[in-house]
C-alpha cells in the first residue's frame, strides 16, 4: 500500500496515533514509546512546562522532530482555556493547541458548550484548535462552525480503559462532520484503537492504556500495530453484516451418488 498521508492543520503525517505524556512512571520512557508508537505528535499540560528546572521539564525529554501539542488541561471554563494556550503559544511559538475545559471533578466529563466558546476565539486568534469533547453531534457542529480543526471526542470516561463505549455516536460525527475525528481517552486496548479506525475515524490518541500497562513500550508498538490495521481495514471496506449464514465454498457438486 503507498503511503497513507495524514493531513491535518497543515501538517503531514504518516501517523495516525497521538500520545498524550502523562501518567509515565519515568519521563526517560516518554522516547521510546514515542519510537515505538510511531507518533509523531505528543499532546503535554502546560502546567508541566518548567524552563527554570529543566531536569524536571518534560519538554526536554521530547526528541527533535515530535510535534508537541499543548493541552489546557486544569481549565474549568474557556477564559482559562484561552489565557493558557496563548501563554503555551509564546513559550513554544506553536499554533496547535489541543482544548481541554473540565469542571467536573466526578467523571471529569469535558464541558463541549465552553469549549466551543474557546473555539472560536482560538481559532479567530489562529490556532490550530483540537477541541476533546463529548460525542454529541450539536456541539460538534458548533466547534466545526468557529473553526476548529478536528473533533476530539471521548471514547469512554478519561482514564478509565472502557474502549469505545461511545462508538455509535463517534460513527455519527464521523458521517455528518467535515473535519478528522480523532478519538481520544478511555480506549484501553489495542483493539479498541482497531475499532475505532475501521469505522472511518482519522486517528486515536493513548496514553492511559499504554502508560498503565506493564510494558509501555511493547504496548506502544501494539497500538500502533492496531491503528494500521483498523485502518487499512477501512480503505479496504469491510464486507458487509448478514443476519443468514452464506458459504464461502459451494455446497453441491462434491460427492455425486
Amino acid at each position: 500500500m503507498s503511503k497513507d498521508i495524514f493531513n491535518i492543520a497543515g501538517l503531514e503525517l504518516e501517523s495516525r496515533i497521538l500520545i498524550g505524556s502523562g501518567k509515565f512512571p519515568n519521563n526517560s520512557l516518554i522516547a521510546q514509546i514515542i519510537k515505538a508508537s510511531g507518533a509523531q505528535i505528543i499532546t503535554v499540560a502546560v502546567r508541566r512546562f518548567d524552563f527554570n528546572n529543566p531536569n524536571e521539564n518534560i519538554l526536554s525529554y521530547i526528541p527533535e522532530g515530535i510535534k508537541i501539542m499543548p493541552n489546557t488541561s486544569g481549565a474549568r471554563n474557556a477564559e482559562e482555556a484561552i489565557a493558557i494556550a496563548r501563554l503555551a503559544r509564546e513559550a513554544l511559538q506553536t499554533d496547535l493547541v489541543k482544548i481541554e475545559i473540565i469542571n467536573d471533578n466526578k467523571y471529569l466529563f469535558p464541558d463541549n458548550y465552553e469549549t466551543a466558546r474557546a473555539c472560536e476565539t482560538l481559532a479567530k486568534d489562529g490556532f490550530k484548535v483540537f477541541p476533546y469533547m463529548n460525542a454529541d453531534l450539536p456541539s460538534a457542529r458548533d466547534m466545526q462552525n468557529a473553526g476548529a480543526a478536528a473533533i476530539m471526542p471521548l471514547g469512554a470516561p478519561i482514564g478509565t480503559n472502557k474502549g469505545l463505549s461511545s462508538r455509535d455516536m463517534v460513527k455519527i460525527l464521523i458521517e455528518e462532520i467535515d473535519l478528522p475525528i480523532i478519538v481520544d481517552a478511555g480506549l484501553g486496548k489495542p483493539s479498541d484503537a482497531c475499532q475505532c479506525m475501521e469505522i472511518g475515524c482519522a486517528a486515536i490518541m493513548a496514553n492511559t492504556a499504554i502508560s498503565s500497562s506493564e510494558n509501555s513500550i511493547l504496548m506502544a508498538e501494539a497500538f500502533k500495530d492496531a491503528v494500521c490495521a483498523g485502518r487499512k481495514g477501512f480503505l479496504a471496506k469491510l464486507g458487509q453484516i448478514s443476519d443468514k449464514a452464506q458459504a464461502s465454498s459451494p455446497l453441491t457438486n462434491f460427492l455425486r451418488d
